[in-house]
């Protein structure tokens, strides 16, 4: 997926030092003006975000989501396998590549749940910035929250009734102006744990739910509501291409839709009906995601009850462009050693 930077017509290419058509900027944008690369190494995708960044603003040049599912197994086994290994690195190559051909200064990658919880994580994380230069940052839960915050809010002060909910393979966080959450509630943690069958039994969704429910109660301060929710990551984006009728996935028309709780509930029941190889065939549901979009729109479901949401916002601005404006901030690469644990993580 790509996305052109706002003021470009189509078969432009984006410059740097070329005004965009619509788009106001500060002297200092152009005065401090920095293209970098944001990757999300995610449970289950592997993101790129290209970007223009200046002035505490974000501006597309080209993104790319690619799912990987570096997670897989990690739940039960405790450590990154050689297959999800694999193609991450197939994938960061590719996007080694087009970052380069953009000419990115800077490249930050971000690693969170899936990584935090592998015994081999630091290993893999040294591994990947020693073979593709890469800097690269293992997230803790809360650093994961402020980022995409960051990200969500556009470096806005976030509205004291709204919560950020951001659904991932391995951790869910909501994160508010003054509270950050975050919880073991993954898309493909539990897939694996508790949607077996296929399609997936009511007992299993009904133990999935009270599972969701247990830790929600049990992890989410009492003080903790809204009144305005704003979705990020696939979970709540597919859900809402879903939502609205998309045949191919189209981020502009999903980022700002507001997706009720009765449409939740809606596509919930729809997507846990169908086999796996059917719900793969979903007209706008991305086919790799579709093992693991049951149990994502479980979580959204009780998230949403437990907060009190009667609706949330798809948002396409998310970790990636907190990390961006965090790249933007490296020192410039040089050349040195290779990182210890470097090549020992499998």
């Amino acid at each position: 997926m790509n996305l052109r930077p706002p003021g470009y017509e189509p078969g432009e290419l984006p410059d740097c030092s070329t005004p965009r058509r619509g788009v106001n900027y500060s002297r200092c944008y152009f005065d401090c003006l920095m293209r970098v690369a944001a990757i999300d190494l995610g449970t289950n995708t592997t993101r790129l975000l290209v970007a223009d960044v200046a002035d505490g603003r974000v501006d597309e040049v080209s993104r790319r989501t690619t799912i990987t599912r570096l997670g897989e197994g990690v739940d039960s086994r405790g450590k990154l396998l050689p297959l999800p290994i694999a193609r991450v690195r197939n994938c960061l190559t590719d996007y080694r590549h087009e970052l380069e051909s953009l000419g990115a200064e800077r490249a930050l990658l971000v690693a969170t749940s899936a990584v935090r919880d592998a015994d081999n994580g630091d290993a893999f994380l040294g591994e990947i910035e020693w073979s593709y230069g890469f800097t690269t940052r293992l997230l803790t839960g809360e650093e994961e929250a402020e980022l995409t915050l960051r990200g969500a809010s556009g470096g806005r002060d976030l509205p004291a009734d709204a919560v950020v909910v951001d659904i991932g393979g391995g951790s869910t966080e909501l994160i508010t102006a003054h509270e950050r959450v975050s919880t073991d509630l993954g898309s493909v943690r539990l897939t694996e744990r508790f949607l077996t069958s296929d399609p997936p039994t009511e007992d299993e969704l009904d133990s999935l739910a009270a599972a969701v429910r247990s830790v929600l109660a049990e992890q989410v301060p009492e003080g903790l509501k809204a009144q305005q929710g704003i979705g990020v990551a696939g979970t709540v984006t597919s859900l809402a291409a879903l939502d609205l009728g998309l045949v191919e996935y189209d981020p502009d028309r999903v980022h700002g839709h507001k997706l009720g709780d009765g449409a939740v509930k809606a596509q919930l029941e729809r997507l846990a009906a169908l086999p796996l190889a059917e719900r793969r065939e979903v007209p706008g549901l991305d086919p790799e995601r579709a093992p693991v979009i049951v149990a994502g729109a479980v979580i959204l479901r009780e998230v949403m009850s437990h907060l009190g949401l009667p609706a949330i916002e798809a948002s396409e601005h998310d970790i990636l462009h907190g990390t961006a404006l965090e790249a933007a901030k490296l020192p410039e690469p040089v050349e040195g050693d290779a990182p210890p644990g470097a090549y020992t993580c499998c």
